[in-house]
């Protein structure tokens, strides 16, 4: 049995013959909540504003991506609140806003810099992730017990990166660490995948 549950991964845990028995489908894969990696199927979560990918997927060639690191997002838990606390107003290179300014176009961002920031917030899973993919950045997971979607077939270590809540602090050494052939591989890479997280519609 197949069960599809996009948010409140524990609502099956109430159900002990669903939750011993399914093969649950969840966006927020957390394994301190019980997803259970050799069973349960991590799925990504994709947030569509007006329901339509126009204008959504691509992104500057690398030559033109010009910001190293960019987030912005709204300030909920606390990994999202360490994040903004080590760098937000910082350093140019990490740009990271819980707001972001009136004249910076969030799309434009997501498509002009090299590394975008995906971390956890009340959940661990979020649309970020998504965004980057399909603005064709690198995406880096920053999270704890999050399974990224489709990892039971998808190398994620070959195009994003995942960075401990621990080495917020080390972001901008972590990511300056990786040099411009890595990079290039892992956005190319980024670029293969992106067909896997798009829907589709009718379904391929």
């Amino acid at each position: 049995m197949i069960q599809y549950i996009k948010y409140g991964p524990l609502a099956s845990a109430y159900v002990d013959n669903l939750f011993n028995n399914s093969i649950r489908v969840l966006c927020n894969a957390n394994t301190s909540e019980g997803f259970k990696p050799t069973k349960d199927v991590s799925y990504p979560e994709v947030f569509l504003k007006t329901g339509e990918l126009t204008g959504l997927l691509g992104g500057y060639p690398p030559s033109q991506r010009t910001t190293l690191a960019f987030f912005a997002g709204h300030l909920h838990g606390h990994i999202r609140y360490l994040l903004l606390k080590t760098w937000k107003n910082k350093d140019q290179d990490v740009q990271v806003y819980d707001e972001i300014p009136e004249d910076v176009s969030y799309h434009t961002k997501l498509r002009s810099s090299k590394f975008c920031l995906c971390p956890s917030g009340y959940e661990v899973a979020s649309h970020r992730l998504t965004e980057a993919i399909f603005s064709e950045c690198v995406p880096v997971l920053i999270s704890d017990n999050y399974v990224p979607p489709f990892s039971d077939v998808l190398n994620w270590k070959a195009f994003s990166v995942q960075i401990d809540v621990k080495d917020i602090p080390n972001i901008k050494k972590i990511l300056m660490g990786i040099s411009q052939r890595q990079y290039l591989k892992m956005q190319r890479r980024v670029k293969q995948v992106q067909r896997h997280f798009v829907p589709n519609d009718p379904p391929k």
